[in-house]
């Protein structure tokens, strides 16, 4: 990057700088003459006064000719001959178009300079991110990413705001100040000297004591990035801060960043209102020289009165534009660090070139042939070798084993050859041509690589398993008109900010490279990669508990309805039928909680959603009119005197307070106290808030599970007959709100299981869950459902970096990503690391089935593995040990132990 701002301004915005700054130079003249204008109209009142009739030129223009070129003068036009009354009104509409001439310059400056500016912050945040893109893997090791995200995000954001300001800024209220400056010594020399030497303290004072105000800016910057970097520290490190308890240790090193950070903003305060103090007093001293200098000079008749009000009406323009000049110049400063500072961390040594990085104008030729390594030398940051000398080369289309120990090369290895760690010294070719000169588009497209920790974007699974299709756009978006004319003005600012134009709305799915054509047919080869690595089992269950839209899939609805029909004869089995309470409007389920018989459908919107449907109005006034309120807020209180009395001597986070999941050890004194309250009166004589409180608590109440005996047939049909009633007179606002159970109807807002369900699964029947599973999916096999299941468990959400994924499941999405898109060069990286034994075995196996003909590198800790590849690889400190065949290599090492038997 170029070192110094102003060079990388210069060099990416010099066209628009100079159309801006003639429009500066042309508004200057016009600045000119408005100045001039109050004096002539207040000399003309001064001198027309007297004589009504007396005829006045207006608008002469004349201009003079220079000696040399014969002296004189050249008239453009003689003007109009006007009365004192037109006279006036002719000079002051005058004036008033040179105030809107004026104003019309300030918005258009201020207008071009802000998108001029604007344009060069989208230009620089872009060149940092393609930077960032371009870091070797070492520099994240070195610095944070949420200091990297807050360099991009706001400390660059000061830097697009004086962008524009840089040359057009001063140049605009450097002119205005002379102009104004060099019409005040026009008019009077005295008072046009005053204003030069407050201009000179200004100039010469004031940037001097706003030097400590910098040092204080950049101590402001660097603390916070680092408490941003600390903050990303907690919340990665959240686990550990609560196993250890050093929650309190966290706070206090927070606190006293916090206060750090507040003594230098408070310090730089200080100092930037005693500047603004200083400054404001000058601007007041200079009007009271005017008019005390003024008025004498008056009086001794050296200036007549409009010369005077013309200098105290350029003068009231003056202060404005030279301050603005000294804020100018400390913003300079300021945004110069600032700039210094973030160029230097993007500046990092092994970057990958530009060149390499760039979307190719060529189609790639996929890559071929053997990778030979050749004295490859990979060393840390403290130059300890993590790779010594190591050459090697391994045949076109061999499956090999890398073998060694932790420590012994074997991880940096496969980072080397995926291209993810650069080289110290050697070099690494594949079919002759040098990895380290490679695009990335070629190493993308031929080399897959997954590693013990595969990164997941918070996005569904499909869009990660995808992912490493997209290299680059296949099939340009389609637009209607009024689309592409948006597209095209879009486009067209993306070139002036100098950022590539590439559309992210095309379709960028390299549907070849997975052997598909469309998106129906990559489903299924993503169906048949999930199967390699055994995550369709995972998928399936994500599909489960997944929903579709009916209106938008209609078809797909009227299967799973006619797939529950046959689920639902299945289940009358006696053998089956114990397991499952179907839903039956005219009766109620044990086996659903109060309020959702009472609903008896799927809330879709959040006024009806479990932590909000206590204090909804409707459903309480439902229960008012059925006479259940006061029944359910008793019902409340028998669960609040029963949770009392057994949780009293429980710790926080005892499996009863999970199971029964009323009351929370926390809030457990508060029902205590309302119990103490209530004493043996009715609950009627509560407080609205403490009923409402009880009541809340009756609504999750499962008799089937909790089993207190507190829902009897009366009261069952008391609920029924509520059920109906809230149904019945649903208002309009709240008919969008739930979807109700209905057998012929498939419901949106329920997951696919409990559309194929349409019941409950009986509490305390031993293994209901797994032997209805199994129905299920009987069912869905029967009706060729399996995998339209899985095509939405492939739309599960992963969470933030796959948070809501097991490491497993990471672990085999991150091999599915790499498997898809058929990679001519396989590297796996302990990818399997965290699944059992025998899992890994079976899906060793499966990949290397499916990668037959293509080159596999795969790192073992466990020798017994190393009979299912074609070549092995051992490694010790850095070093190849041996390598061979695994036959020879084993049968090498069971001689030298019967040697060292024999011994």
């Amino acid at each position: 990057m170029e070192p110094n701002l102003f060079k990388y301004i210069l060099k990416h915005s010099l066209r628009d700088q100079i159309l801006i700054l003639i429009v500066v130079a042309i508004s200057l003249v016009f600045y000119y003459v408005s100045l001039d204008l109050p004096k002539t109209i207040v000399n003309a009142i001064q001198h027309l006064a007297g004589h009504p009739d007396k005829i006045t030129t207006f608008l002469h223009l004349e201009f003079g000719v220079p000696g040399f070129l014969g002296g004189g003068t050249v008239v453009l036009f003689d003007g109009f001959r006007l009365g004192r009354e037109a006279y006036l009104i002719a000079i002051c509409v005058l004036f008033m178009i040179f105030v809107i001439i004026n104003n019309w310059f300030k918005i258009y400056i201020n207008t071009a300079k802000g998108r001029m500016g604007e344009r060069m912050l989208r230009r620089l945040r872009y060149d940092l991110f393609d930077r960032v893109l371009r870091f070797p893997q070492s520099q994240f090791r070195k610095v944070k990413q949420a200091e990297i995200a807050t360099m991009i995000k706001d400390e660059v954001e000061p830097l697009g705001g004086f962008i524009g300001d840089a040359f057009v800024q001063p140049a605009f209220l450097g002119g205005n100040a002379l102009t104004a400056l060099y019409f005040m010594l026009q008019q009077s020399f005295w008072l046009g000297g005053v204003a030069v030497i407050v201009l000179l303290v200004q100039a010469v004072v004031i940037p001097r004591l706003r030097k400590k105000i910098l040092v204080l800016g950049k101590q402001r910057q660097l603390t916070a990035r680092a408490l941003a970097g600390r903050i990303a520290e907690c919340v990665d490190g959240s686990v550990e801060i609560h196993t250890n308890d050093t929650s309190n240790y966290e706070r206090a090193d927070i606190v006293d960043r916090l206060g750090r950070i507040y003594q230098i903003r408070f310090d730089l305060y200080q100092r930037k209102f005693a500047v603004k103090g200083l400054n404001n007093f000058l601007a007041q001293v200079t009007p009271f020289t005017f008019y005390l200098l003024g008025g004498l000079l008056a009086f001794a008749g050296r200036v007549d009165l409009g010369i005077i009000v013309a200098v105290i009406n350029a003068y009231k323009d003056l202060p404005g534009p030279v301050k603005e000049l000294i804020d100018w110049d400390q913003q300079r400063q300021d945004v110069q660090i600032k700039y210094e500072q973030v160029a230097e961390q993007f500046e990092p040594e092994g970057m990958l070139a530009e060149e390499l990085a760039a979307l190719p104008k060529e189609p790639i030729a996929p890559l071929s042939g053997d990778i030979a390594l050749s004295t490859v030398i990979v060393a840390d940051d403290n130059g300890v070798k993590l790779l010594d000398s190591v050459s090697a080369t391994i045949p076109d289309g061999t499956q090999v084993g890398i073998i060694g120990e932790a420590g012994s090369g074997v991880e940096t290895l496969s980072l080397v050859l995926a291209r993810v760690m650069p080289l110290t010294a050697g070099s690494i070719a594949i079919g002759g041509r040098d990895l380290a000169t490679m695009p990335e588009a070629a190493t993308g497209r031929n080399v897959g690589y997954a590693g013990p920790e595969s990164y997941m974007f918070p996005l569904s699974v499909r869009e990660n398993i995808i992912y490493g299709l997209k290299h680059a756009p296949q099939q340009p978006a389609v637009y209607d008109d009024a689309g592409k004319r948006a597209r095209d003005s879009f486009d067209r600012e993306t070139r002036r900010a100098g950022n590539p134009v590439i559309d992210i709305t095309a379709d960028w799915i390299d549907y070849a490279s997975a052997g598909a054509t469309d998106m129906a047919s990559l489903d299924d080869r993503i169906t048949d990669t999930l199967k390699i690595v055994e995550f369709e089992e995972d998928v399936y269950q994500f599909g489960l508990r997944g929903t579709i839209d009916p209106a938008a899939q209609s078809e797909l609805a009227a299967k799973f309805i006619t797939a529950r029909a046959d689920l639902r004869q299945r289940l009358a089995d006696p053998a089956l039928a114990t397991l499952v309470e179907p839903f039956d409007v005219d009766r109620y389920n044990k086996n659903m909680s109060v309020v959702e018989n009472l609903l008896f459908g799927q809330p879709v919107g959040p006024e009806l959603q479990p932590d909000r449907i206590a204090r909804n109005p409707y459903l309480l006034k439902v229960l008012a009119d059925a006479g259940l309120a006061e029944t359910l807020a008793d019902v409340g209180r028998r669960i609040a005197e029963t949770m009392v009395e057994l949780f009293a001597d429980l710790p926080p986070g005892h499996p009863f307070f999970e199971q029964f999941s009323f009351i929370s050890a926390e809030d457990l004194p508060e029902y205590r106290a309302l119990l103490g309250r209530l004493g043996k009166a009715s609950v009627a004589t509560l407080p609205p808030e403490d009923r409402m409180r009880l009541t809340a608590l009756a609504f999750p109440y499962v008799e089937a599970r909790h089993r207190l005996d507190l829902i009897d047939a009366a009261l069952e049909a008391r609920l029924l007959e509520a059920r109906r009633a809230f149904a019945q007179g649903l208002p309009a606002e709240l008919k969008s709100a739930v979807e109700f159970y209905e057998i012929d109807r498939y419901i949106g807002a329920a997951s696919v299981q409990d559309n194929m369900l349409f019941g409950r699964l009986v509490y305390g029947q031993a293994q209901a869950a797994s032997r209805i599973g199994k129905l299920i999916g009987e069912v869905l096999d029967a009706h060729d459902l399996r995998r339209s299941v899985l095509r939405i468990g492939l739309e599960y959400q992963v969470g933030i970096a796959g948070k809501r994924l097991s490491h497993v499941q990471r672990q085999k999405l991150g091999l599915v990503r790499a498997l898809l898109k058929r990679p001519k060069y396989l590297i796996v990286n302990e990818a399997t690391a965290l699944i059992d034994a025998a899992g890994q075995a079976r899906i060793l196996e499966n990949i290397l089935k499916a990668s037959e003909g293509r080159t596999v590198l795969w790192v073992l800790r466990h020798p017994k593995e190393a009979e299912r590849f074609q070549r092995l690889i051992t490694m010790k400190d850095g070093r190849i040990g041996e390598q061979g065949s695994p036959k020879e290599l084993l049968a090498r090492k069971a001689k030298a132990v019967e040697g060292i038997a024999a011994q």
